[in-house]
């Protein structure tokens, strides 16, 4: 089984209850009051959001090889309801996106590098094995 085969629900389930396990990815005090993006009304409701994010961005660095802040803001990116006016679209919040993506490089799953003119962050050997691992245990 591959990262391709499997539900991908399950996988970020289960990719989300490995992440508590590991000390370099851990929820920040301000995570429970702090909202997701411009586009929100309230925080998450979910305890372990910050987690689901985590597992749903090294699976988006995992498939989309060099990927930057701004790219993975406009992956999560919500409408903003402003009352009898059009909804518009904003992107998620950057500083969240940030310190996901550094407690991801402290733990070793992904590192930035430059592709010819593409930069961002890549999936690390470590990060490819640990995902692959838990797809095996998924049916």
């Amino acid at each position: 089984m591959s990262i391709f085969d499997v539900d991908i629900n399950k996988l970020l389930e289960k990719v989300a209850e490995e992440m508590k396990k590991i000390e370099a990815i851990k929820k920040p005090d301000w995570a429970t009051f702090v909202k997701t993006g411009p586009g929100k009304e309230r925080p998450p409701v979910d305890p372990n959001w910050w987690y689901m994010r985590s597992a749903s961005m090294l699976r988006k660095i995992f498939l989309k090889g060099p990927i930057g802040v701004s790219k993975l803001r406009n992956n999560y990116q919500t409408k903003k309801n402003r009352g009898h006016k059009p909804e518009k679209v904003y992107p998620a919040s950057g500083k969240l996106t940030r310190t996901i993506l550094q407690q991801l490089e402290k733990a070793g799953f992904i590192k930035f590098e430059e592709k010819d003119v593409h930069k961002g962050r890549v999936i690390t050997a470590k990060g490819k094995s640990f995902m692959q691992k838990l797809c095996k245990d998924i049916k």
